[in-house]
């Protein structure tokens, strides 16, 4: 059992918990929480070590000694020292050093998504979500977004790191990437509604921060400004939620 805040395993638990810097170089990430932890061993992604504290719930329990069969190294935790490191308010007890690495994307996807100055890491996070959901093939993220890898990104995305292609590139990297694909910028006004653009070609969908837009990087790749109707008369959709809505109008046309 650890029962020393310096254990090796802790600073680096303490250090991914910080700055984008220190999960890359590390090559790591964090996931906390059983359901998460779960998602990951399903995926078959590469696990360095497991931490767990004591006194652990059925479900928590159960998927200790699952990381333990895979053969992932696990070790207890002195419970007020693992509390002391976990990033969740009601810690389920149990948390894993990930590598950092990412599912590769198709060489020409059909559905791209490009999460533009998005800085909040609850929206970053339900955004990707929702990207997996809806079966976007590739997920950019560009400087001015934060770290998909956060911990609190993490959490919010609920498993669809394991399974969507996440890239954090520079504009040019973008624009080569994206070549001709057509690129759909959601925006609040001055744009055509979603309903009525064509979306079942191959296409990329830029969403923007809510507060300030998309930036100009972005508004030059657009080939089209398109609107979530809103009949009652809102100025503005929370980004997640506006993203979530285009990305599922990608999905019933196709459908």
């Amino acid at each position: 059992m650890i029962t020393s805040s310096q254990n090796p395993k802790l600073k680096l638990v303490r250090a991914l918990a910080g700055r984008p810097k220190e999960r890359r170089e590390a090559g790591a990430f964090l996931a906390e929480g059983a359901r998460l932890v779960e998602e990951a061993l399903a995926a078959g992604w590469p696990i360095r070590f497991a931490l767990y504290a004591q006194g652990l719930s059925d479900r928590s329990a159960q998927t200790v000694e699952a990381l333990a069969r895979a053969g992932v190294e696990v070790e207890s935790v002195e419970s007020a020292l693992f509390h002391s490191v976990s990033e969740t308010e009601h810690s389920q007890g149990v948390l894993a050093v990930l590598e950092l690495s990412s599912v590769p994307a198709p060489p020409r996807p059909t559905f791209t998504l490009l999460l533009d100055q998005i800085r909040d890491p609850g929206n970053l996070g339900t955004l990707l979500r929702s990207a997996q959901a809806a079966g976007v093939e590739s997920a950019l993220i560009p400087p001015e977004t934060t770290d998909p890898f956060a911990p609190k990104v993490v959490r919010a995305g609920m498993g669809a790191h394991f399974r969507l292609p996440i890239e954090r590139l520079g504009w040019d990297e973008i624009r080569a990437r994206l070549g001709k694909t057509p690129v759909y910028l959601a925006e609040t006004e001055d744009a055509a509604s979603c309903w009525d653009v064509d979306f079942k070609p191959s296409l990329a969908l830029i969403v923007g921060s809510e507060a300030e837009g998309a930036s100009p990087e972005a508004r030059q790749l657009a080939s089209q400004n398109v609107i979530v109707p809103m009949p009652g008369g809102m100025e503005s959709l929370n980004a997640a939620v506006a993203g979530s809505v285009l990305m599922f109008e990608v999905v019933r046309q196709r459908s």
